[in-house]
């Protein structure tokens, strides 16, 4: 390979820039091969070949000099958590996985972020690499106080949840924007992102005020929690009454449904999740459409009203039985 040609005078060092930033984001220059990488780290090449494939990343010659020492410590704190029995090596994949694929949505919104940002603002490239520099710590810092908060806020729940909490026991809702696929076929890609930002922020403020929590949000549709089923109704009708009160969002569908459910790795699944699914594929824009598990839960409470439907047969799920969820009169 030619090697790059010399700055012009008065003009920046962009490779020497460029190199220098990637040591900021690194934590150091890469100077280890994935042969040495694993030696000094105590593991396999394979099992670490095995997290770096789960992290997300793409297999890297074994002559290419790739790895920092950041990388030999990260793999060594993996293995002082098994050894400590923190972490089930049958788990280990897993969990680098989920690590990798959140921390690369939030890694992409980011550097979509600044770029937008050196877009409108008169900067020289070394000036540009100088505000990331700056924007890196502050942005760790912000991240590491976000994680602390929901880390005590599960916490809390955890240590404070009833024996139905325990036993994995949720109100479980699908919010899904009417005729999403249409809508793209005629939005422009600014104004598809606009849309997604106002919906996906609504709905997250929505669910949190009720005391919710988003599990993920998919573009047109938001998967959210809660941990009773009151909170649950009150989640679904708030969303409802957040769209129907402005002009520039689409109907929703909102399924919702309660009982057990598996909690792993941050996402949801089970019986329960999928019923709630379908549902909404057959809810009528604007309304909630609830199962039979939590119409029982909520029989009773002075605030909602249930009325039972007519089966529907839907994939996987023969006679179901919807129930239309609304206030009660004066609630």
């Amino acid at each position: 390979m030619d090697p790059e040609p010399p700055a012009a005078a008065g003009q920046p060092d962009l490779a020497a820039l460029q190199a220098e930033f990637e040591r900021t984001l690194l934590g150091g220059d890469r100077k280890f091969t994935r042969i040495q990488v694993s030696e000094r780290a105590g593991i396999s090449i394979a099992r670490a070949e095995r997290m770096w494939h789960a992290l997300g990343f793409a297999t890297v010659p074994d002559d290419e000099v790739a790895f920092t020492d950041g990388d030999v410590e990260a793999l060594r704190l993996v293995v002082a958590l098994e050894d400590d029995n923190f972490i089930d090596p049958e788990m280990e994949s897993s969990l680098a996985r989920k690590l990798g694929q959140t921390q690369s949505r939030l890694a992409s919104w980011q550097s979509a972020m600044f770029l937008e940002f050196l877009a409108t603002a008169p900067l020289e490239p070394d000036e540009a690499i100088e505000v990331a520099g700056l924007l890196l710590p502050a942005m760790e810092k912000l991240q590491t106080y976000v994680w602390r908060r929901h880390l005590a806020a599960a916490a809390g729940r955890a240590v404070a949840g009833s024996d139905e909490l325990a036993r994995g026991i949720r109100a479980v809702g699908f919010a899904d924007i009417v005729s999403y696929t249409r809508l793209t076929r005629r939005m422009t890609e600014l104004e598809l992102g606009q849309l997604i930002e106002r919906f996906e922020g609504m709905a997250a403020d929505v669910v949190a005020l009720n005391g919710g929590r988003v599990i993920k949000s998919m573009g047109d549709e938001v998967l959210f929690v809660t941990d009773t089923a009151a909170q649950g109704a009150a989640v679904a009708l708030a969303l409802q009454d957040a769209v129907a009160a402005v002009d520039d969002l689409p109907d929703l569908r909102i399924g919702l449904c309660y009982g057990s459910i598996l909690i792993r790795l941050g996402d949801v699944y089970g019986e329960v999740v999928n019923i709630a699914a379908r549902l909404t594929s057959e809810c009528k824009p604007g309304r909630v459409l609830a199962d039979r598990e939590l119409a029982a839960a909520l029989d009773g409470h002075p605030s909602y009203r249930l009325r039972k439907l007519r089966r529907v047969n839907v994939r996987g799920y023969h006679h179901l039985v919807p129930y239309a969820l609304q206030r009660a009169d004066g609630a």
